[in-house]
C-alpha cells in the first residue's frame, strides 16, 4: 500500500487506514517493524478485544537487520522477543485469522547504501527463526507471498520493496484466503477451508461402521452359545440321549441359517456401506487428494466416446427377448447413454451448445424410460400397491439420502434423483386416481377397450397439469416452498430456481414415455406391429417409409441443435421437441428383427448401474462437487483417469449390490411391516432436519 498509493509514498512507515462503507471493508496498516514492546502492547490490546479483525497479517526482519547492519545478537535478540510474544500469537489465532508473512527476498544491486546490510541470507536467517518459533502456535506461515516475489523480482525498483505484480498477487491470495470460504465458486482447484464436521455426519458415521462391530459380535456369541450347549450336552447326557439330541441341534442350525443370513448380510451390507462413504468423504470432503479443472478439447470428448462405442460394439450377443424395447435394451440405451454423460461431464463439454442439447435429450430419454417402463408394468394388471412404490422409491433415494448425511449436502443438489422420483410419484397418483386403468380382477388391462380411454383422459389431464404449472411460476413457487417438502426443492442459498429449470427442461418427458407405451400396446393388441417372433417389426415399403422418417426425426434434431445459437433459445424449445431423436433412436433400434434380437452386454452391464454411476460421479470420479475431477496420480493425467473410473465403476456395482441386500430387508413384501420401517425411517430424517435447521 506505502508504495502503490501516492498519498502514502511521501511518508510510508506511519499508521495508516482505509473504509469502505459500501463493502463493510476497513483496513488498516500498524506500522511496528521491530519486535519490541511495542509490539507487545498492541497485541495485548488485540488479545483483550471482543471482537477481532477477520484476518492480521504480520510480519518484521528488514529494520532489526538494517539497524543492527547485519548483527547475529540482534538475530537472538528477535528470536528470544518473538518467542515471548508466541504465546499471545497463539492464542489471537485461536480466535481468527493471524498470517505471519515472511520476508521477500532483495536485490543487492539496487539497496541503497543504508540498506546494503539486509542480504538475502540475513532474510533467510530471520524467516527460519520464525517458522521454528511459530511452528506448534495457530500462527500460519505465509510462504507463498516470498514465491511470488522471487518470480516478479524485476518489479523490485528499489530493490527491496514490492512492485505492482507482486502486490496485486499477493492481494488475490488474502482476498481468497477470505473470501472463498463465503463464495459459491466453479473451480475444482478453488482454495478454501476444509467444512467443518457436523453432528449428523459423525452419527450416521457411528451407525454405519457400528454395523459389522454388532455382527462380529453376535457371531461371536452364537458361537460361545453353541460350544457351551454341545459341552453341556456332552457332561450331562448319556450317549443314547446324544445321539437322540443331535437331530435337534442340527434342526436348530438349520432353523438358524433360515432366519439369520437377512440379517447378517444387512449388517454387512452397512458395513460395507459405512467404509465406502468413508471413501466418499477422504475424496470429496477433504485435501487428501488433489482436484484440477475441466478443460475441454474436441479430442478429449470425442475420442473416448469413440473407444467406449468400439468396446460397446464388440461385445454384443443374442438375446431371448424379442418385444420392442425389451429389458436387455433398455439396459444396453440406459448404459450407453450414461456412459456418454460420465465422458460429457469429464470433459467439461456443456461449453460445446449443440453437445449440450444432445446430453439433455439423453436425460430425457430416461424420463422417457421411466414412463414407459412403469406405465407398461401397470398396465400389464401387475402390482401398484404401496409395496411396489415403496421399494421403487426406496431403490432410487437410498444412496442420495446417505450421501446427503455423509457429505452434507441438500437433496437437491442430487438433482436427477429428485426429478426421477417426483415423476415416478406424478405418474403413481395419476394412474391410482378413478378411473383405475388397472384392476386386481383382471389377469391384463388389454381385456377392457375402456381402458385406452381412461389412459387419453388422465394423459390430457396431467398435461394440462403440467402446463398450469409451468406458465405460473408463482403458482409453482408456493408449491414447491411449502412445508415440510419444502427441504426437497431447494438449494443450500434456499433457492428453488434450480429446481424450477431442471423441472420444465424436462417437464414433458415423462408423458411422453407413457403415451409410447400405451400406442404401443395398443398397436400390439390389434396387430399392427409384429414383435412376437425375430422378424421386423411392419413389412415391405411400410418398414422402409418408417425408418425414413425416423431418420429425418434425429436428423432434423441434430440440425436444430446446430441453427439454434444460445442455451435459453434452446431449452425453451427443447422440452416440445425431446421426444423426436428419442422416437426415431426406438424406431430405428426396433425396426429390423436382426437387431432387436441382439445387444450390447457391455452397455447393459452398465446399464444395470446407470443410477449408481449418475450419483457416485459426483464425489469420487469428478470432485470439488462436480466443479473439477479427482486426481489420485498427480502428473498423469490418462494413469490417473484410468484409476480413478476404475475405483469409480467398482464403487458403483458394490453399492448396486448393497442396496438390492437392503431393500428386502426394509421394504419387505409385507404392506404393513414396509410403512412401518419407512416411517420410523422418514421419522428419523425429519428429527435430522429440524436438528439442522432445514424445516
Amino acid at each position: 500500500i506505502a508504495v502503490t498509493h501516492p498519498k502514502f509514498s511521501e511518508t510510508p512507515h506511519e499508521d495508516m487506514r482505509y473504509n469502505d462503507t459500501n463493502l463493510r471493508l476497513n483496513i488498516e496498516f500498524i506500522w511496528r517493524p521491530l519486535m519490541d514492546q511495542h509490539v507487545a502492547k498492541l497485541l495485548n490490546h488485540l488479545k483483550r478485544r471482543k471482537s477481532l479483525p477477520k484476518l492480521i497479517v504480520m510480519g518484521s526482519a528488514t529494520h532489526a537487520i538494517k539497524n543492527s547492519n547485519g548483527s547475529a545478537l540482534a538475530l537472538e535478540e528477535y528470536k528470544k522477543n518473538l518467542t515471548l510474544l508466541s504465546s499471545v500469537l497463539h492464542q489471537i489465532g485461536n480466535k481468527t485469522q493471524l498470517l505471519w508473512m515472511l520476508q521477500d527476498p532483495v536485490v543487492p544491486e539496487r539497496l541503497k547504501p543504508e540498506r546494503l546490510a539486509i542480504t538475502n541470507d540475513q532474510l533467510d536467517l530471520y524467516n527460519m527463526a520464525a517458522m521454528e518459533v511459530l511452528y506448534n502456535t495457530k500462527v500460519h506461515i505465509w510462504s507463498s507471498s516470498r514465491l511470488v516475489a522471487q518470480g516478479s523480482i524485476g518489479g523490485f525498483s528499489d530493490g527491496i520493496h514490492a512492485g505492482e505484480v507482486a502486490i496485486k498477487y499477493d492481494t488475490q491470495i488474502l482476498m481468497n484466503l477470505y473470501c472463498n470460504d463465503h463464495l459459491n465458486f466453479n473451480d475444482g482447484t478453488c482454495c478454501n477451508s476444509r467444512e467443518a464436521v457436523t453432528v449428523t455426519q459423525i452419527a450416521t458415521f457411528a451407525a454405519l461402521c457400528s454395523c459389522p462391530i454388532i455382527l462380529i459380535a453376535v457371531a461371536v456369541k452364537q458361537w460361545l452359545c453353541v460350544s457351551t450347549h454341545i459341552n453341556g450336552k456332552n457332561s450331562t447326557l448319556s450317549s443314547a440321549d446324544a445321539d437322540t439330541a443331535q437331530p435337534l441341534m442340527v434342526g436348530d442350525k438349520e432353523s438358524k441359517k433360515k432366519n439369520d443370513p437377512s440379517s447378517q448380510d444387512f449388517l454387512m451390507a452397512l458395513g460395507k456401506l459405512g467404509l465406502i462413504m468413508g471413501y466418499f468423504f477422504l475424496c470429496d470432503r477433504t485435501s487428501l487428494f488433489m482436484k484440477e479443472n475441466k478443460y475441454f478439447s474436441q479430442l478429449n470428448f470425442w475420442l473416448p466416446l469413440g473407444y467406449v462405442f468400439a468396446l460397446g460394439l464388440f461385445f454384443t450377443e443374442d438375446t431371448s427377448q424379442t418385444r420392442l424395447l425389451h429389458r436387455d435394451m433398455t439396459d444396453e440405451w440406459r448404459g450407453w447413454m450414461q456412459l456418454v454423460i460420465l465422458i460429457y461431464h469429464m470433459t467439461g463439454a456443456s461449453q460445446v451448445l449443440p453437445i449440450y442439447m444432445h446430453i439433455r435429450v439423453l436425460v430425457s430419454a430416461y424420463l422417457f424410460l421411466t414412463g414407459y417402463g412403469h406405465f407398461s408394468y401397470y398396465w400389464s394388471g401387475r402390482d401398484m400397491g404401496i409395496v411396489r412404490y415403496c421399494q421403487v422409491m426406496f431403490r432410487i433415494n437410498f444412496l442420495v439420502v446417505i450421501l446427503c448425511l455423509v457429505m452434507n449436502r441438500p437433496y437437491q443438489f442430487y438433482y436427477f434423483v429428485p426429478l426421477i422420483s417426483f415423476w415416478y410419484t406424478v405418474m403413481h397418483i395419476t394412474l391410482l386416481l378413478p378411473p383405475r386403468i388397472t384392476r386386481p380382477s383382471h389377469a391384463n388391462s388389454e381385456a377392457s377397450p375402456f381402458n385406452y380411454l381412461y389412459s387419453i383422459i388422465k394423459f390430457v389431464g396431467l398435461g394440462g397439469f403440467i402446463t398450469v404449472l409451468f406458465l405460473s411460476e408463482v403458482f409453482f413457487e408456493k408449491i414447491f416452498v411449502m412445508r415440510p417438502w419444502k427441504a426437497l426443492f431447494v438449494t443450500t442459498d434456499d433457492d428453488i430456481h434450480e429446481w424450477w429449470f431442471r423441472w420444465q427442461l424436462d417437464r414433458y418427458s415423462l408423458l411422453y414415455g407413457m403415451i409410447f407405451a400405451l400406442l404401443y400396446n395398443g398397436l400390439a393388441q390389434y396387430s399392427l406391429i409384429d414383435d412376437k417372433s425375430g422378424s421386423n417389426l411392419m413389412g415391405g415399403r411400410l418398414a422402409l417409409l418408417v425408418s425414413f422418417i425416423a431418420t429425418v426425426f434425429i436428423a432434423s434434431y441434430s440440425t436444430m441443435t446446430l441453427i439454434c445459437t444460445n442455451k435459453p433459445d434452446c431449452n425453451e424449445i427443447h422440452p416440445y421437441v425431446a421426444w423426436v431423436p428419442i422416437l426415431g433412436f426406438i424406431v430405428l433400434r426396433n425396426m429390423v428383427g436382426i437387431l432387436r434380437t441382439r445387444y450390447s452386454s457391455f452397455f447393459a452391464w452398465f446399464g444395470r448401474i446407470s443410477l449408481e454411476l449418475f450419483v457416485c460421479q459426483y464425489h469420487i470420479w469428478l470432485a470439488a462437487d462436480t466443479h473439477g475431477v479427482l486426481v489420485l496420480i498427480p502428473s498423469y493425467p490418462v494413469a490417473n483417469v484410468l484409476v480413478t473410473s476404475f475405483i469409480f465403476i467398482c464403487v458403483c456395482h458394490e453399492i448396486h449390490h448393497i442396496t438390492n441386500k437392503i431393500t428386502p430387508f426394509l421394504v419387505p413384501n409385507d404392506s404393513l411391516r414396509a410403512v412401518r420401517n419407512l416411517s420410523v425411517f422418514g421419522f428419523l430424517l425429519m428429527a435430522i432436519g429440524v436438528h439442522d435447521g432445514v424445516f
